[in-house]
C-alpha cells in the first residue's frame, strides 16, 4: 500500500478542506499526498437488509445533506449536515476526512455518537472495528495505524419512535458548542423510553452524557417541552478547553441551555408526530 511505502512523508487526501488549509498555515509538510477519492466503493451509502447504514468515507456532507435515504431514515444526521461549515466546504469536504483529521470544534462526531456509530478500518487484507468513542480519542488523534484507512461509518438502524435534533453555536463557522439530542417514546409517545445525548466542541473530544440519559427515563415528553430542569447542569461534567471560541466556564453554561433547547425540540418533534 502506498501509505506503508511512503511513511511518514505521505498523508491521505479526500476533500482536503482540512488538510490543505493546515498544509498552508504550515502545520504539516508532506512529500505525498495519496487521493483516495478514487477507490471504488467509498462514496456510497447503503442500508443493509437489517436496516444498517453504512457511509462510505469518502461521501461528501453535501450528499449526507441531500440524500433522501438520510432525510427519511436518519434524519438527525441530515439535519447535523445541513449546518457542517458553508457550502463550498460541503460541497467536497468528506465525512471520512472530517473523523480522521479529528478537529475538536466539528459537527459530525457529535451526531454520529448520538446514533453509536462505528468506523471501518482496513489495512491490506485486514480490518477492525471500532467504536467513534475509540476511534476519535483527542484533538486530531484518531486512533489509526500508519498503514490503516477508515473504510465505512456505520450507523445501526434507529429504534422505533426515536426522535431527535441537533443544535449548535458558534461565532464563525467552526461551532462553540453542538447538542445531537435523541428521544425514543414509548407506545402513545408520552414518555421517554430511551434517550441518547451527546456534546461536541466544548472539549477535546465529543462525548454522550451517560448521567443526564439515565435521568431523562421515564420522563414525560410535555416535562422536556417545558424545559427539564436537570438538564440546566449538563455543561458542568465537561471537560471544556477554554481557547478562541470562548472560556470553559462560557461553554459549559452554553452547553447546559442547549442541551435544553435540544430535549426540548426533540420531544415536539415526537408529540408532532405521535
Amino acid at each position: 500500500m502506498l501509505r506503508a511505502a511512503h511513511g511518514d512523508s505521505a498523508v491521505l487526501y479526500a476533500g482536503g478542506t482540512e488538510l490543505l488549509l493546515a498544509m498552508k498555515e504550515g502545520l504539516g509538510s508532506f512529500e505525498h499526498l495519496i487521493d483516495v477519492k478514487t477507490i471504488v466503493g467509498l462514496d456510497g451509502l447503503t442500508l443493509d437488509a437489517g436496516g444498517a447504514l453504512g457511509i462510505g468515507a469518502t461521501v461528501t456532507h453535501r450528499q449526507l445533506e441531500r440524500s433522501r435515504l438520510i432525510r427519511e431514515g436518519f434524519p438527525l444526521l441530515a439535519e447535523m449536515a445541513r449546518q457542517v461549515a458553508n457550502a463550498r466546504v460541503r460541497a467536497v469536504g468528506t465525512l471520512g476526512g472530517n473523523l480522521c483529521f479529528g478537529e475538536p470544534h466539528s459537527d459530525p462526531p457529535t451526531a454520529l455518537l448520538a446514533h453509536d456509530a462505528t468506523v471501518t478500518l482496513h489495512r491490506a487484507a485486514d480490518h477492525r472495528r471500532l467504536s467513534l468513542a475509540d476511534f476519535v480519542v483527542g484533538p486530531y488523534e484518531p486512533t489509526l495505524a500508519g498503514d490503516e484507512i477508515l473504510t465505512s461509518i456505520d450507523v445501526p438502524p434507529l429504534p422505533a419512535r426515536a426522535f431527535g435534533a441537533y443544535l449548535k453555536f458558534g461565532m464563525h463557522e467552526r461551532p462553540t458548542v453542538a447538542v445531537a439530542a435523541m428521544l425514543v417514546v414509548d407506545e402513545r409517545a408520552t414518555h421517554v423510553a430511551e434517550a441518547r445525548v451527546a456534546v461536541g466542541c466544548v472539549g477535546p473530544v465529543a462525548t454522550r452524557l451517560p448521567a443526564l440519559e439515565s435521568q431523562l427515563s421515564g420522563v414525560a415528553i410535555a416535562a422536556l417541552q417545558n424545559g427539564f430542569a436537570a438538564a440546566g447542569s449538563a455543561g458542568t461534567s465537561l471537560d471544556a478547553v477554554s481557547d478562541l471560541h470562548g472560556s470553559a466556564a462560557y461553554k459549559r453554561h452554553l452547553a447546559s441551555v442547549f442541551v435544553k433547547r435540544a430535549l426540548a425540540a426533540a420531544a415536539t418533534r415526537a408529540r408532532t408526530a405521535a
